[in-house]
């Protein structure tokens, strides 16, 4: 090159990198896609102060109002029904109207459903509040999923769902330790426990609004090649695919689908383990069943260790499902269930001391809730795109159906038995189940 080239005002030094447009696309989706997935962690990292905080106000509750355990678990358990329903609604909802909306309007309603909560002094009040808020909350966990499938394709799914499910985890160490600040730090009575927390949620849901952006074409990007060829692929590889124009169709093509079947079934027994844990655990620590912890540690903060170890779970299970089965969802769920229910018999039976007591308690929540990332990236999976929140909140309904009906089951066992640490056998046993219902995905 000469000295005269050297010197021209459009001259680029050597090495210098001059990037196609192409790559500078694909940089911008890419930093994009990532906001949008943060933006829907951040929000939902907050959700479960709204709903997971109730089995620490149960021993405050039955002190003032009188209510048995079983009464109290069909409350946690009218939620759970509400909660199921309103998955199967709004799901197909958030495929029709975005999912920022919906997610939103969910945080915003169940912050001011658990205050009126907080007023209730009988357990028909409870009921009707508690119900009406879990409604509230199933506007957004399908309507995160739905924006994080509209911005990450199916060979990332395992990964960024991961991701949104460790915060989904991460929201249990929230609900948990936020909880324990309220009746243990700050010595407040159980109405608080619906007052303070969900202060949070208010403010990821107007974050996320003012964040977050539906899809690609509503933010004004392109999608870049690699994109396009990832959802041209999804569009063939799925017959259901071309049919989403209305609700109807939307149902039809999913329930029509014996793998959404499959997937249902499973995470039901599933979700009824990891919400067995959530809500019973706090009781089992408050009880007669754990001696209290050494070195002047609460009992509640012991079980901390819980959501700890399903947020852990979450995010990897995502990653070995996409890194080491190659995007084969079934094999990671049949391997953390089967873990989980060594690790929960283990609570129940062997005699732990309180460092050990931990460590197993942070493994029973790893694997017990760690499938989930693999359960949410299958919806989109078998769906498509485009009715990933159908998809999404039909599964999701199953989920809370059953964990739903196992509550009030649970509050009546311990009634009858006195006995809180059979928690972890009934655990065990749903486990179990999941794996088996899991071996039928195939996926």
């Amino acid at each position: 090159m000469s000295n005269a080239e050297n010197l021209r005002p459009d001259a680029k030094p050597p090495g210098s990198w001059n990037p196609t447009p192409e790559l500078l696309e694909e940089g911008t989706y890419d930093r994009l896609k990532w906001r949008m997935l943060l933006a829907a962690m951040f929000c939902y990292f907050f959700f479960y102060t709204g709903r997971q905080t109730f089995g620490f106000a149960i021993p405050g509750i039955q002190a003032d109002l009188g209510l048995s355990k079983a009464t109290l678990g069909g409350i946690s358990g009218i939620l759970l029904w509400s909660y199921a329903a309103g998955q199967m609604i709004n799901g197909n909802l958030a495929d029709k109207f975005g999912g920022r909306r919906m997610m939103t309007a969910g945080a915003i309603l169940s912050t001011l459903l658990n205050w009126c909560t907080s007023f209730s002094t009988g357990p028909r009040a409870f009921a009707f509040l508690w119900g009406a808020n879990g409604f509230a909350q199933s506007l957004g966990w399908p309507s995160g999923g739905r924006v994080i499938s509209n911005w990450w394709g199916p060979s990332e799914r395992g990964k960024s769902f991961g991701f949104y499910t460790f915060a989904a985890g991460m929201a249990s160490v929230l609900a948990y330790v936020t909880s324990t600040i309220v009746v243990d730090t700050l010595d407040l009575n159980w109405k608080w426990i619906f007052r303070a927390p969900v202060l949070l949620m208010l403010v990821g849901g107007i974050t996320f609004y003012l964040v977050a952006r539906d899809s690609p074409e509503q933010a004004g990007v392109t999608l870049p090649a690699s994109a396009t060829a990832e959802e041209t692929d999804e569009a063939q590889g799925t017959a259901a695919a071309g049919a989403g124009e209305t609700s109807f169709q939307r149902y039809k093509a999913v329930l029509r689908n014996p793998k959404i079947w499959s997937a249902g079934i499973a995470i039901g027994f599933q979700n009824a383990a990891r919400y067995g844990l959530l809500i019973w655990v706090p009781v089992y620590f408050l009880g007669d069943n754990w001696k209290k912890g050494g070195g002047g540690i609460s009992p509640l903060w012991i079980s901390v260790a819980l959501p700890v170890g399903m947020a852990m779970g979450a995010l990897v299970n995502g990653q070995i499902s996409d890194r080491i089965f190659g995007a084969r969802r079934d094999r990671p769920i049949i391997l953390f269930m089967v873990m989980g229910a060594l690790m929960s018999l283990t609570m129940y039976a062997a005699p732990l001391s309180v460092t050990t007591g931990i460590v197993v308690l942070f493994l029973t929540g790893f694997f017990v809730y760690g499938p989930q990332s693999s359960f949410w990236a299958l919806c989109p999976d078998i769906a498509g795109r485009r009715m990933a929140g159908t998809a999404t909140g039909a599964v999701n309904c199953f989920a809370y159906l059953f964990a739903g009906a196992a509550e009030p089951l649970i509050g009546s066992l311990m009634d009858q038995t006195g006995n809180t640490s059979l928690i972890f056998l009934i655990v065990a046993g749903a486990c179990g189940c999941s794996a088996l219902v899991a071996l039928t995905i195939r996926r």
